[in-house]
């Protein structure tokens, strides 16, 4: 547990004096060293806004991928641990399969995140891909589980690192309503706290656990109603160890 979380805080003091030296040019093309740029927005809770994180042809890539198989998203019932249908949460969405997982390019970005995450590849849920259309949202929420179910396979989720696939949409912005003291857009509401405004190709990297090991409620964010347009996202959410990937939709 130590390990792991020493891990994170070193993930974070690393984003901002940079990657380390890498043994050749493709492990920098895989990790986009020359194009990346880090900028931390909050310590508590943690997050780190990754500017260029996702070239435009993984953009389009991952859309295509998820567009065939997006059904109506679903949450974790804090009770039972089971995905549950929910009016605070309106989009479409679906999860790689391990197949797909076996493709070049997604292993590449797997590969991505688990280097700027500073968790191990296998950690780390399968990809899904997020489709928000006019007056869709998700509301206030934590990534982290509130039941003991879901943490049989991989233990407790520690962090999320959010991608967004498109900007064509007003609104829809990713907001943390404990990241900051000041103003920000939320859904064209003026709301306190920290948001971020989706660019393709940018991603937030955001922990759901703090140093301690003991759950951030300051992590808690939302997905702001999406005002006109659509918003396309991808999100990979990390567990303290390994996890066995299982077919399902929430």
């Amino acid at each position: 547990m130590k390990f792991i979380f020493g891990l994170l805080s070193f993930a974070t003091v690393g984003l901002i004096i940079g990657i380390p030296f890498w043994k050749n040019d493709k492990e920098a093309e895989i990790l986009r060293l020359r194009y990346i740029k880090p900028e931390v927005l909050s310590w508590s809770p943690r997050i780190i806004l990754l500017r260029n994180f996702l070239s435009m042809e993984e953009c389009e890539y991952l859309k295509a991928l998820g567009y065939p198989r997006l059904q109506s998203s679903r949450v974790i019932d804090g009770k039972t641990g089971k995905s549950v249908d929910s009016k605070g949460r309106t989009s479409s969405g679906m999860f790689l399969s391990s197949k797909e997982r076996l493709h070049p390019m997604v292993q590449e970005i797997e590969r991505r995140i688990s280097i700027y995450a500073q968790v191990p590849v296998e950690n780390g849920e399968p990809l899904q891909i997020l489709r928000y259309e006019e007056n869709q949202f998700y509301e206030t929420h934590f990534d982290y589980f509130s039941d003991t179910h879901n943490f049989k396979n991989g233990g407790q989720r520690i962090a999320t690192m959010l991608m967004y696939l498109s900007d064509d949409a007003e609104g829809g912005e990713t907001y943390f309503p404990k990241g900051g003291s000041g103003e920000c857009n939320c859904g064209g509401k003026i709301v306190e706290g920290l948001s971020v405004k989706p660019i393709k190709g940018n991603a937030v990297l955001f922990w759901s656990m703090g140093l301690s090991g003991q759950s951030d409620r300051n992590s808690v964010h939302k997905a702001c109603e999406v005002l006109s347009g659509t918003k396309w996202s991808a999100v990979k959410w990390m567990r303290q160890r390994a996890f066995h990937q299982v077919q399902r939709v929430i």
